[in-house]
């Protein structure tokens, strides 16, 4: 599980907006590196792509850590919110 604060700007106002879930793949590639973020929001599943070197995130912390096996997480997208978190426990 990890939370991301993003810089979001309306109009001429700027305001923090946290996304938290859990990254489900990173994709390399020098400077244009980013990750995949997945949260399911009320009952929808959301993902985000954020790339990493962005001037848009404010901050990036980790807030659990789990075990798994293989690099990208795919599969998640066709569990459920319960399964998930005994997948990764």
């Amino acid at each position: 599980m990890i939370t991301v604060a993003v810089r979001v700007v309306e109009g001429e106002k700027e305001r923090i907006q946290n996304f938290k879930g859990i990254v489900i793949a990173m994709h390399s590639g020098g400077i244009n590196k980013s990750f995949t973020i997945r949260k399911i929001s009320n009952g929808v599943g959301v993902e985000r792509v954020f790339p990493f070197y962005s001037p848009m995130i404010q901050s990036i912390s980790l807030e659990k850590k789990g075990r798994v096996r293989r690099a990208k997480l795919y599969y998640l997208r066709g569990m459920s919110e319960k399964k998930i978190r005994q997948k990764l426990s």
